[in-house]
């Protein structure tokens, strides 16, 4: 069965074919500007022929989505593509892991049943999604919530730190050669790469005393790349963590 799930986030909007269980193919859009469901068809008709993807051969088309007003006219958009209602899953689609609160966003909803699918049956889970927020998830072995950390993300922290101040610029988000810095871009990357992997760090080291565990961690969303290889605290980035939650959430129905 091929289906397409998207991820409508706050930043982007990725998309990722799915051939049974595996992902094959995955894109990302803006989220904004915002767009008209006649624009979305257009752009979404431009993506699904550069990946050679063709609407009739999609059985499936699954969406989950934490800026409901882009929810409608997506789903519209996919409507008119496939000729078909897409399924929207959020925290009050049934599965295997109890969210335990009514405010939980979809895609916390859906890195909490990936991690509870695809990793160690015998281990509480922590997933880091490093996307508009980081968040900090914790599973536990059966598969209860057991809470959820909501921090400042890592680009909304450094947009805001350059909006703010009349001399830093713009930098592009790698590992500095060192963690004191000489000049100004170096200074901001060692801040914002070190500082924000003290803060993970530092999560996880006090998740696990609270739950008295040894964790799995898990990395995703944009920069998760970034900070996986600078610590054996996280144990496993996959930036398709959330789709691969949504696809589950919406495979059986």
């Amino acid at each position: 069965m091929n289906s397409i799930v998207i991820n409508i986030g706050n930043t982007n909007i990725r998309f990722g074919l799915f051939d049974d269980d595996n992902c094959d193919i995955s894109w990302i859009l803006n989220t904004k500007p915002y767009r008209t469901s006649d624009e979305l068809q257009m752009q979404f008709m431009m993506m699904y022929q550069t990946h050679k993807i063709d609407p009739e051969n999609i059985d499936k088309i699954i969406i989950g989505s934490v800026v409901p007003q882009l929810t409608h006219d997506i789903t519209r958009a996919l409507k008119k593509i496939h000729r078909k209602n897409p399924i929207i899953v959020d925290r009050n689609t049934p599965s295997n892991v109890e969210p335990k609160s009514k405010q939980m966003g979809t895609d916390i909803y859906a890195n909490l049943v990936a991690a509870h699918h695809l990793y160690p049956a015998d281990k509480k889970k922590i997933i880091f999604d490093f996307g508009t927020a980081l968040t900090a998830s914790c599973l536990s072995e059966s598969g209860e919530t057991l809470g959820v950390i909501i921090a400042p993300g890592i680009i909304t922290a450094l947009n805001s730190l350059i909006h703010d101040t009349a001399q830093l610029p713009e930098i592009e988000l790698i590992k500095p050669k060192s963690v004191l810095g000489l000049d100004t871009v170096s200074c901001m990357q060692s801040g914002m790469v070190y500082g924000y992997l003290g803060m993970v760090e530092g999560f996880v080291d006090r998740i696990n005393d609270e739950v008295h565990d040894d964790c799995f961690v898990i990395a995703t969303g944009g920069v998760s790349h970034v900070y996986k290889p600078l610590t054996d605290k996280i144990h496993i980035a996959d930036r398709l963590h959330t789709l691969k939650g949504l696809y589950y959430l919406g495979k059986d129905l």
